[in-house]
């Protein structure tokens, strides 16, 4: 009888750690992912990702590719061998360029928030805060061509949006047209965005090849 008692604790002790630990399944490990801003290209009936340093990434699941060519994501993905890679998902994002006139005359400086303003791959990328509702917000990059040096001035107009809640807008524009200005390797300019405590100007700089 004692023996029978030994057997059944034992049994009982193996089932309750089957429950707390799960006997039969592996805890499952998200697989490691990286997160790029890129340009989106295609070529023939294919699609690849440039990143910002010039790279070129190949995606095996185009199916889950969205977006136009030249356009701006955000692309989340895994890498895999070479460069090949397996997307999770891929975000278009607002793509733009240096207007070539209408400052000031067309620009219009509603406030944000910036939360992280850098140049890479030859764009001018933003990730900022807009109070949006309903309507979409738009935004333009304007040049000061009066000014002796490069300042470029962001645009945001709210289009008349009415008071809504806190959103992450991402945007990159192109500083192509910048590239001609001289033959150095750096060319420095300023950025100016106005926000909700004041305009903030930026020194940043565009490295040219």
């Amino acid at each position: 009888m004692r023996n029978v008692a030994i057997v059944f604790l034992v049994v009982c002790l193996f089932a309750t750690s089957c429950i707390v630990t799960g006997c039969d399944k592996e805890p499952e490990r998200m697989d490691d992912y990286l997160v790029e801003f890129a340009t989106l290209l295609k070529e023939g009936n294919s699609y690849r990702f440039r990143i910002d340093n010039g790279r070129l990434l190949i995606p095996v699941n185009e199916e889950k590719v969205s977006g136009t060519p030249d356009q701006r994501v955000i692309v989340n993905y895994v890498p895999l061998r070479g460069d090949s890679i397996r997307i999770n998902f891929v975000s278009p994002i607002f793509t733009g360029a240096i207007e070539p006139d209408g400052f000031p005359e067309q620009y219009i400086n509603d406030p944000l928030k910036v939360q992280s303003v850098w140049v890479s791959g030859g764009y001018l990328n933003l990730i900022m805060e807009i109070e949006y509702h309903s309507r979409p917000h738009s935004m333009r990059l304007f040049r000061d061509l009066t000014s002796p040096d490069i300042h470029l001035y962001l645009g945001h107009s709210k289009n008349d949006d009415p008071p809504g809640a806190p959103q992450v807008m991402h945007a990159s524009f192109s500083l192509a047209n910048l590239r001609t200005e001289n033959e150095t390797s750096t060319l420095p300019f300023k950025l100016s965005i106005n926000t909700y405590s004041g305009v903030r100007v930026f020194q940043l700089a565009l490295e040219l090849p």
